[in-house]
């Protein structure tokens, strides 16, 4: 009776602990919209510079899973490092009227085929508020969840 309890307790534990990350990814945009600014300077003048709400600050290190579109950068897509955005291309934060919270760069543990369908990846959330070359989010050793 006790082994069955164990086996029990492990396998609710397990489906918790997935539909913790499905709970989770359904609501990273949301979630990575909590963010403020605060301007600051720098050798070439003003910066906007993130701050991050508690909810977002949990989420660093963290595997998340977010879906969107790769939009191309820099001379066009690059399969290991993409940029995606949980807007299409017309509304993007580079093209139209999203946020830079609409936007994270993706490492990804292998490459990816371009496609104009959106995509799910999974990796781990860095957030970024020092170097102003880089997006504020961004995922590491990221995989297509298919």
């Amino acid at each position: 009776m006790r082994t069955i309890k164990i086996a029990l307790l492990a396998v609710t534990v397990m489906i918790l602990g997935q539909v913790s990350l499905v709970a989770q990814s359904t609501n990273v945009w949301k979630n990575l919209t909590e963010v403020t600014y605060k301007i600051s300077e720098d050798e070439y003048g003003e910066l906007y510079v993130p701050v991050f709400s508690e909810n977002i600050t949990k989420m660093e290190g963290k595997v998340v899973e977010a879906d969107g579109y790769i939009i191309p950068f820099e001379g066009m897509f690059k399969p290991e490092h993409i940029i995606l955005s949980s807007l299409p291309l017309a509304e993007c934060f580079f093209c139209g009227s999203g946020g830079p919270e609409t936007v994270m760069e993706v490492d990804m543990a292998s490459p990816i085929k371009y496609t104009s369908n959106r995509v799910r990846v999974r990796g781990t959330l860095t957030l970024n508020s020092k170097d102003p070359e880089k997006l504020m989010y961004i995922m590491k050793n990221a995989t297509l969840v298919k």
